[in-house]
């Protein structure tokens, strides 16, 4: 996407919210990749949607943004055989993801079982899970992620658009919360009840 339809598309949601959400979401994706101890990124999709455009932007913003820790490794469903060595991981990965890892789920529909249960598996071994997927099939993925993007549509070019704003705003520095603030999201988090354990 060039910057001329993204800087457009700044304009269309300017005073609609959603700007501010894409921007506190990519703020949290940014502190999770860039915390002390932090063990990498892991992108992954469903089944019938793997983020390939996701991956890419994140990867070139890493780049660019001299963040390295942003830039993604793609987990994939099915890696066929003699994928190249970063198109070839899977699913196992999320089965060893630990307390360091970020797992970002994408998901315009709602996500498969299998999925599901390595999504609970990485959380269950102090993962940070972060979802982005469509607003009307969250299915039991908003209740295993600690912080949701939820895209007003399922389309496919609104999906897309959403990720290329997620990756420019994950690129840039958050500026700092204020202690106050920090307090309240922590009080947030101690209070909201626990995803629903299924397994």
């Amino acid at each position: 996407m060039d910057a001329v339809r993204v800087s457009a598309l700044r304009e269309r949601l300017t005073g609609t919210g959603w700007l501010e959400a894409v921007g506190g979401f990519a703020g949290t994706l940014r502190r999770s990749v860039e915390r002390r101890g932090a063990d990498g990124l892991l992108l992954v999709g469903t089944e019938a949607y793997e983020p390939w455009h996701l991956a890419a932007h994140l990867a070139d913003e890493a780049a660019w943004s001299a963040v390295p820790r942003l830039a993604p490794t793609l987990l994939r469903h099915r890696p066929p055989a003699g994928a190249p060595a970063h198109l070839a991981h899977d699913l196992r990965r999320l089965t060893d993801a630990g307390r360091g890892a970020t797992v970002l789920v994408v998901a315009p529909a709602a996500a498969d079982t299998p999925l599901l249960e390595r999504v609970h598996d990485a959380r269950r071994h102090g993962a940070t899970v972060l979802a982005v997927d469509g607003a009307a099939a969250p299915g039991d993925l908003g209740g295993l992620a600690h912080e949701r993007l939820a895209v007003g549509t399922a389309a496919e070019e609104p999906f897309d658009l959403a990720q290329h704003l997620l990756s420019a705003a994950a690129a840039h520095p958050a500026p700092r919360r204020s202690p106050l603030t920090r307090l309240a999201t922590l009080a947030a988090r101690l209070t909201s009840p626990p995803p629903i354990n299924r397994w």
